[in-house]
């Protein structure tokens, strides 16, 4: 007798999903800025959440914070070093459920060649079949690090204290997943 899996791919769709951040900027605002070139899959099976697993990568050079200098800055060895270091990337370890639509994805987050475990803090958002026959599904996830662990360490400190860049980088994802039918 065999058993029929249930286990699916979905793939990250690139055009509806972004990869945002904030962090303090002298300390007295937020700046905000998004990676627009994303990729991944996302292994799962409807019956048992639990047993998914998700692989992400992100494009540095793709950061947009709307300032093409400080984005410029941003891609250099003072934060990401995007030649050197190209992609960020995810990959969970597990899955545990909190209630019915909402998820703690455990994983790696390598950023850098600097791998740390971070914890998203996942909602589903919904499945439906969309005109052509596919099935999508939403997902939104939050989680912050500090960017000093990744080793993203430039700062200046400020003539009335403080630092120019906060270490606190709060991190939002939304992912649209689909399935071809």
């Amino acid at each position: 007798m065999t058993t029929e899996t249930a286990v699916r791919t979905w793939n990250i769709d690139a055009s509806h999903s972004i990869a945002e951040f904030a962090v303090r900027h002298m300390m007295v605002s937020t700046v905000k800025g998004r990676f627009g070139q994303l990729e991944g899959v996302i292994e799962g099976d409807e019956a048992s959440p639990t047993a998914s697993s998700v692989r992400a990568t992100i494009d540095v050079a793709s950061i947009d914070t709307h300032d093409e200098q400080r984005d410029a800055h941003l891609r250099s060895d003072d934060f990401f070093n995007a030649e050197k270091y190209p992609h960020i990337t995810f990959a969970s370890k597990r899955v545990e459920r909190v209630d019915d639509e909402r998820y703690r994805v455990v994983g790696d987050l390598t950023i850098r060649d600097v791998t740390k475990e971070v914890v998203l803090d996942t909602e589903f958002e919904g499945q439906v079949r969309d005109p052509y026959g596919n099935q999508r599904a939403g997902f939104t996830a939050t989680t912050q690090i500090n960017r000093g662990d990744f080793g993203v360490s430039f700062n200046g400190v400020l003539e009335a204290g403080g630092v120019i860049v906060g270490d606190k980088v709060k991190i939002t994802l939304h992912i649209e997943a689909v399935r071809p039918a």
